[in-house]
């Protein structure tokens, strides 16, 4: 009873109905399609997908679960509590992706299970970070791909600008930021190395969704991504780590 009260459970929140209409409207679908265009190009598209066995831990939101079952991958959702597995269940992948529950921090697999393990939204919202890479890294034997928030970037001043942020989405959290330095650091001690990363955005996410029906933001992101600028300073990373072969 002593553990399952101390179980960290942040994609409860991810996973609901709630978190999910943040990316409703025309803003929303535009950041989930860059979203999804960056996990596809770090794990390879098909048909060099086809047949992996993925883990997508914390992927109760379905926001990258759906896609990969798409494109021929053998997708499995990894959530804290069965709460996680509501949109799966009640979505059409329901036969297609399989769903498991339990501690974030013991993942009920033997090592190396998995061909990738992939986990967005997750790492940024727990307090064991260097626990949950420690899993990651255990359960895949290929590559790991997660999401995470920069400190080099305009994110830097999230602390400043964090009630404008949640005056304007209102359903957002409270996040901790990294610099790639620690995050390669503790990847490093599961002998994984960082291959390949994609930078996502240039403007907050809070002006997207203020502005995102007039499409102004999407055409400056689109300037910004041609001239280089997120490349340098884009915000949230996506990376793929890979195992270091023995």
């Amino acid at each position: 009873m002593e553990a399952s009260a101390a179980r960290e459970t942040p994609d409860i929140e991810t996973s609901s109905d709630n978190y999910a209409s943040r990316f409703a409207g025309p803003a929303g679908r535009y950041m989930l399609a860059v979203q999804e265009e960056g996990v596809l190009s770090l794990l390879g598209r098909a048909p060099s997908m086809l047949g992996k066995r993925v883990l997508d831990v914390g992927g109760g939101h379905m926001q990258l679960a759906a896609p990969l079952a798409e494109r021929g991958c053998e997708v499995t959702v990894f959530g804290s509590d069965e709460l996680c597995g509501a949109r799966l269940r009640a979505g059409p992948f329901a036969g297609r992706v399989r769903f498991a529950s339990g501690d974030l921090l013991a993942l009920p697999y033997p090592d190396q299970a998995f061909d990738a393990v992939v986990s967005v939204r997750l790492i940024s919202h727990m307090e064991d970070w260097p626990g949950l890479v420690a899993e990651l890294c255990r359960v895949a034997r290929q590559s790991v791909v997660i999401d995470y928030p920069t400190l080099a970037s305009l994110n830097a001043l999230s602390l400043v600008t964090f009630p404008l942020k949640r005056a304007i989405e209102k359903n957002t959290r409270t996040y901790r930021s990294f610099r790639r330095a620690e995050l390669e650091a503790e990847f490093a001690r599961h002998s994984f190395r960082p291959a390949e990363s994609v930078k996502q955005f240039v403007v907050p996410m809070a002006a997207h969704r203020l502005l995102g029906k007039t499409g102004i933001v999407r055409g400056v992101e689109s300037g910004l991504r041609a001239a280089g600028v997120t490349r340098m300073i884009g915000n949230p990373v996506l990376l793929r780590l890979d195992r270091v072969a023995a």
